[in-house]
């Protein structure tokens, strides 16, 4: 399952029911088809999105198809029936559809446009671009940023006198002060039960969370990250913040495992108040913001002793188009729309996505959308101040011996040291084709 189907959850399942009028997949012959995965607020915003493409070009309809669980497979079902959907949400997973011949280059379709592709690019963040950009193609243009960060409840560190963390990337607290604040806001009862936890992650892919710990501690992932070589998780630095993250929950038992089957989600620990920090994502705002009485921040990741500046990741979702669309050229204007600054404005507005171009991200739109933010710099910094996910299309196989490899660490069953050796040697092969 790709990144952004883990990000969702189960609520994805759930989204063509709660919007029973996105549901399409047959229709008109003439239409042009955008398949997208979304929770129900999100595929909102993408209608409205439409819509206002729709009063500009109301010769273009659009029908949409709604993704399930598992977005990648309903592509390759869609496209092996000869019924590809013309547009396509793309997440970094896409390099498997580009080397199959699914996606279209859109370098075909910029090189046509010269002025609108240095538009991109010189209010675009480079790095979001370049995510999509895979053996000389382009096959997506971002539509949003969708990195980490920590939410931060600031009557919690009031109580406890721990001070507000850093407001800025630039500014970054370390390992040891982010350690500190988690300690002091543990609390357990007199039987020794936790009754607050300091940190909880809410990403549901710990190992990829333990991983940015690795990159902010100095060390690399994957080199280079769009179509990686090899693999770096046996470099000391790497070692050290992945070890780091293992023992807030291992050792310094100021997170809960994350094979505690008894406790609750990590994000309803932060949201009844129940733990301090939580490590999530922008799509969990407006969730915070309808919730009585939290009073909330956010705040950027530590850097360990090695790190030269924190990071989060470049999580992004694009829109492509795909090869075998016999309408490519309507399907173009629809990307250019909701990827270009009209598109973005709605995004900004809506305060369910981060926008891509800066001169959106730093609108007043933006900041209107989120007047509950203090620390707004996290999220208007973050693309810039970004790590890869690596782009490979042997990421399946890659991930899952990574995963079986990190699942020992953060149980406590290994150290990281464990990386070196056979582990990273299998993980070259794989990249390498030779497993």
């Amino acid at each position: 399952m790709n990144r952004r189907a883990l990000l969702r959850g189960a609520v994805v399942a759930g989204a063509s029911m709660a919007v029973p009028a996105l549901a399409g997949c047959g229709g008109d012959a003439d239409a042009l088809t955008f398949f997208f995965q979304a929770a129900p607020d999100e595929a909102r915003v993408r209608l409205g999105i439409i819509e206002a493409f729709g009063r500009l070009h109301p010769d273009i309809k659009i029908e949409v198809q709604m993704s399930g669980p598992d977005p990648n497979q309903q592509i390759m079902t869609y496209c092996a029936g000869g019924k590809c959907p013309d547009v396509l949400m793309q997440w970094e997973s896409y390099s498997r559809f580009a080397e199959l011949g699914v996606l279209q280059d859109l370098n075909v379709m910029l090189d046509k446009e010269p002025a609108y592709a240095n538009q991109l690019r010189g209010d675009g963040e480079p790095a979001l671009y370049e995510l999509f950009h895979y053996q000389g193609g382009q096959y997506a243009l971002p539509e949003q940023w969708a990195g980490i960060f920590l939410y931060y409840n600031k009557t919690l560190f009031e109580r406890a006198g721990v001070a507000p963390p850093p407001a800025r990337w630039e500014d970054a607290w370390t390992f040891g002060e982010f350690l500190a604040a988690a300690q002091a806001l543990t609390e357990r009862d007199s039987s020794g039960k936790t009754t607050q936890w300091g940190f909880v992650d809410a990403w549901p892919v710990p190992r990829y969370s333990a991983a940015i710990f690795g990159m902010n501690n100095g060390g690399q992932w994957f080199t280079p990250p769009i179509d990686p070589k090899r693999t770096n998780i046996d470099g000391d630095e790497f070692i050290e913040g992945f070890q780091f993250y293992a023992d807030l929950s291992v050792r310094h038992k100021v997170s809960p495992r994350s094979n505690d089957s008894e406790a609750l989600p990590s994000i309803e620990l932060f949201s009844q108040g129940k733990a301090a920090m939580v490590l999530t994502g922008h799509w969990q705002y407006t969730a915070m913001l309808s919730i009585p009485d939290l009073d909330f921040d956010i705040t950027v990741l530590p850097v360990g002793p090695r790190g030269h500046g924190a990071k989060s990741d470049i999580g992004t979702t694009g829109l492509g188009i795909a090869a075998s669309s016999p309408r490519k050229e309507l399907a173009w204007e629809f990307v250019k729309f909701a990827t270009g600054p009209v598109g973005q404005q709605a995004v900004a507005a809506s305060g369910l996505f981060v926008p891509v171009l800066k001169s959106v991200l730093n609108s007043p739109d933006f900041a209107k959308s989120h007047s509950r933010i203090r620390n707004l710099e996290v999220l208007t910094g973050g693309p810039r101040n970004s790590n890869y996910i690596p782009v490979t299309p042997t990421w399946a196989r890659v991930d899952d011996a990574y995963h079986r490899a990190c699942d020992r660490v953060l149980r406590g069953a290994a150290p990281a040291g464990y990386f070196k050796g056979e582990v990273t040697d299998r993980i070259n092969a794989l990249l390498g084709g030779s497993v």
